[in-house]
């Protein structure tokens, strides 16, 4: 894919030490307003995993648009999503031992927050009894990375039934359906939202209530909206992408037409030339992520470079015309192909507007919580 860098580039790019991370926050806005109407304007639809948007200063611009429900991984992001404005928070992702009482401690510390986890077995909800802590079912998919399987509805009603009154309902994320094809990823989706209302259907058999079903990741959201049961399930159904905030070029490729744009480049600096094709920038692995594979990143605006495998600093690109390969000192801005954990390798964001830098905020939620909060070193 082509990308155009007008509106993007800075006026004094060359004051600026690279590799940096610059967020458009105009952008961020759009691209909040076209997820907004792929659900037709009803913010209630859409809990969006804040994994993608780490930046305190971005979730509050959720709250601002009316989205107040979230989903987390870590106990620092959902630490940033109750500061920001959270109303309700899923840490989608299994807790325990001193992770699951730190959830216990921010519970405490945001009683207005409604916070709760995911679980898969008798244990793990054992573990969750009477603390006030909700609880959703982690149901299978076919990704084979968590959850009960889809095909095990009588696992799944008999857990929601020893969970009892904190049993919210049911988390089904299906990110492993990313096909190129639209119409082949609609089908896998509403294949496998069958089968999850069949899980439905046997809790309702047995008398459970099941107040919640959270489904849909970036690749598959449009579908898991468009997917008519779930409007006549009797519980609310919510989609969860977190990606489209920012998008990268997987995610743009994944949904055209409905308005994204990317709202967060890599600013890189070429510092060699090692060969007549190839030159050579700042923004390795530590930079932009290599785990979606090589290229990591598409140089915005310049068609004709194509990124090489990174090492942990340097990223080479090779020019198809090496007539037109940029010199050592010019900026380059790179789009990632994965723009989740890219935003996680920096400590820091550069918001820009109008070609300037309007503020530098902290990317909050990078990382991880201190593993002993409470530790001091002794001299």
């Amino acid at each position: 894919m082509d990308f155009c860098l007008s509106g993007y580039t800075l006026r004094d790019a060359s004051s600026i030490i690279t590799p940096a991370l610059l967020i458009y926050p105009d952008v961020v806005d759009s691209n909040i307003q076209a997820t907004l109407r792929m659900v037709d304007n009803d913010a209630n639809r859409w809990r969006p995993h804040i994994k993608t948007a780490k930046l305190a200063a971005v979730v509050r611009r959720f709250v601002d648009h009316g989205i107040v429900n979230f989903k987390c991984a870590t106990t620092l992001e959902l630490q940033t999503a109750c500061e920001a404005g959270a109303r309700d928070v899923l840490v989608a992702f299994a807790m325990a031992g001193a992770n699951a009482r730190r959830i216990l401690e921010l519970a405490h510390e945001f009683p207005a927050v409604r916070i709760s986890v995911l679980v898969e077995s008798q244990r793990q909800a054992d573990a969750w009894r009477d603390s006030g802590i909700g609880i959703f079912i982690d149901v299978n998919p076919g990704m084979n990375r968590t959850g009960i399987s889809q095909e095990s509805a009588g696992d799944v009603v008999s857990l929601a039934r020893t969970i009892g009154r904190a049993f919210r309902g049911l988390h089904y994320y299906d990110g492993h359906i990313s096909s190129p094809s639209l119409e082949e990823r609609q089908r896998a989706a509403h294949a496998g939202y069958d089968q999850l209302m069949r899980v439905v259907q046997s809790l309702k058999t047995a008398g459970l209530a099941c107040e919640e079903v959270i489904t849909s990741g970036t690749p598959a959201a449009p579908f898991g909206y468009s997917y008519e049961a779930f409007t006549r399930g009797g519980f609310i159904h919510r989609i969860s992408p977190g990606t489209v905030v920012y998008n990268d070029f997987t995610s743009l490729e994944q949904l055209p037409g409905y308005g994204f744009a990317p709202a967060a480049l890599v600013l890189s600096t070429v510092i060699s030339h090692p060969l007549p094709d190839v030159i050579t920038c700042d923004a390795g692995h530590k930079s932009v992520s290599a785990d979606a594979g090589v290229p990591t990143c598409m140089v915005a605006g310049r068609p004709g470079l194509t990124p090489l495998k990174p090492s942990e600093e340097h990223l080479p690109i090779r020019a198809a015309d090496p007539a037109a390969l940029p010199a050592i000192g010019e900026s380059l801005y790179l789009l990632p192909r994965h723009v989740c954990p890219t935003v996680n390798n920096f400590d820091e964001a550069l918001m820009i507007v109008n070609g300037e830098i309007r503020e530098v905020e902290a990317v909050t939620a990078r990382g991880h919580e201190r593993p002993v909060p409470a530790y001091h070193a002794v001299a």
